[in-house]
């Protein structure tokens, strides 16, 4: 069992292959079968040693939650969940068996379960780091990348080379802005490693971050189609083009993100600097006035009609860019096209949000609240049904009750676009103060977010904090927001003062 706990699928075959040889009885040896199986890919192979219900006593649970992980990896969820339920009452001191069970609880809504899940696991494997990294990684969506950090360092005491671990870690260090200690976790993972996909990805994005992007282009392209499929792959590319003076080719990737993350604001901002950068002003007013809500998205509009000789629209977007916090949140568009028959006959969950954006969207409120109840009563653990609930009270200007929804939903995920949202809820309830605290509270976690420091030096100026404001500014221009205008007639105003 060495080999299976080191991940090597194919010394563990070997090695199981010997003991069948031997005499042992393949119905004690068909769940390590299809672990091995597994961690070699070979998935048809392993439903061969694990379809059959014949397996030992002594090894039951194990094919139980062997068949379970395959069924997860092949979308099959809910004989996921008959098998890892049936695992885990066979044998609940498992920690790894709690871990998947967390794992398919989460991607089937259940997110308050899956941190349920994640705690038991801790529980009862201390120094599982299985568990330790699931945990860390929920911690690090709730929390932040610090909060997760000293999980990861954990495992990794019990786990040191783990590819999954180090990748974690790396890319957690990155986000920190530990470039140094990033880079010395990459030349472990890529001992480990060396045609680990992650790790050419995280050294791209290392070497961007140092201004190198003919060498994170180079990296980027060896970790294979990682730049076709993973989100955050296409977006290192598309932040690259830019670098480079590649418009029209960041606009085109930023585009594609976009299609895939509608309610991405990050995506949508550089989309629109490609689009500005480009000279398609007109493409980019027409993109996103109706989404300018974000102060950067409203001073790149209001500048597009500047260029189009539209003074009027230029104002009106230039003014609202210069509000204090300048947040005015609408409706997130629906991920998906909705057809009038579809706003009566969708079930699952992605489009029954996608419908309930678009009756928000259509003015009609108690629709949408109607809709909203009705997917939170349905997925009460869900953290997107909380959040939407709270979109909802928001849209009807329920500030209080948005705020109890979102805080609710920040306990699984509390993501950029939904702190900004949290922010403008506080504000209309006229606190302003706890807005700032929250939004600080989100840089201690993800450091390298340029809005969230731009948003704090604003805040610090308007109430008269011009030492604090001159730090958050400086340190949103080192994240990549030097050339943003709005920032930049900030710092006239902090230069004017003593």
């Amino acid at each position: 069992m060495t080999a299976l706990n080191d991940g090597d699928g194919v010394g563990a075959e070997l090695a199981l292959r010997e003991a069948l040889d031997e005499g042992a009885p393949k119905s004690l040896l068909a769940p390590y079968f299809g672990e091995a199986e597994i961690l070699q890919g070979n998935l048809l192979e392993a439903h061969q040693w694990l379809d059959s219900e014949n397996f030992a006593p002594e090894s039951r649970t194990h094919g139980l939650h062997m068949r379970g992980r395959l069924a997860m990896m092949e979308g099959d969820l809910d004989l996921a969940n008959r098998a890892l339920s049936q695992a885990v009452r066979g044998h609940p001191q498992d920690p790894e068996l709690w871990v998947d069970l967390g794992r398919l609880r989460y991607r089937v809504g259940k997110q308050t379960g899956a941190i349920a899940a994640s705690k038991e696991a801790l529980r009862i494997g201390p120094n599982n780091p299985a568990a330790l990294l699931f945990r860390g990684q929920l911690v690090r969506d709730a929390e932040g990348m610090a909060a997760a950090l000293p999980l990861l360092e954990r495992g990794l005491q019990f786990a040191p080379e783990s590819v999954l671990l180090l990748s974690e870690y790396a890319a957690t260090l990155g986000e920190l802005g530990r470039a140094q200690e990033m880079l010395t976790v990459l030349h472990r993972l890529a001992v480990r490693g060396p045609a680990n996909q992650q790790m050419f990805f995280l050294q791209a994005v290392l070497a961007a971050r140092a201004g190198n992007y003919e060498l994170a282009r180079t990296l980027l392209q060896r970790s294979g189609d990682l730049d076709r499929q993973m989100p955050a792959a296409i977006l290192l590319l598309g932040a690259i083009d830019l670098e480079n003076g590649n418009y029209a080719s960041a606009a085109q990737g930023f585009d594609r993100l976009l299609r895939m993350q509608p309610s991405n604001q990050r995506v949508q901002f550089l989309l629109a600097r490609s689009l500005k950068l480009g000279g398609h002003n007109r493409e980019l007013v027409a993109r996103f006035a109706d989404h300018a809500d974000a102060p950067y998205m409203a001073m790149i509009v209001g500048r597009a009609y500047e260029e189009l000789g539209q003074r009027e629209k230029a104002a009106e977007f230039l003014d609202r860019a210069n509000r204090p916090y300048a947040m005015s949140v609408r409706i997130l568009p629906a991920d998906r096209d909705v057809s009038a028959d579809d706003l009566v006959s969708i079930t699952d969950g992605p489009s029954i949000v996608s419908r309930i954006r678009v009756l928000l969207a259509a003015g009609q409120v108690d629709g949408a609240r109607s809709q909203a109840n009705a997917f939170l009563q349905r997925f009460p653990e869900s953290s997107d049904a909380k959040t939407l609930a709270g979109d909802v009270a928001l849209a009807a200007g329920d500030y209080s009750q948005a705020t109890r929804f979102y805080d609710k939903a920040a306990v699984v995920r509390r993501p950029w676009p939904l702190t900004i949202r949290m922010a403008y809820a506080l504000i209309e309830q006229g606190r302003e103060a706890d807005a700032a605290r929250l939004i600080a509270d989100h840089l201690r976690g993800e450091p390298n977010n340029a809005e969230a420091a731009a948003l704090l030096a604003r805040w610090n100026y308007l109430r008269g904090d011009i030492v604090h404001s001159r730090l958050l500014l400086r340190y949103a221009f080192q994240q990549g927001l030097a050339n943003d205008p709005q920032l930049g007639d900030l710092k006239m105003k902090l230069a004017q003062r003593p």
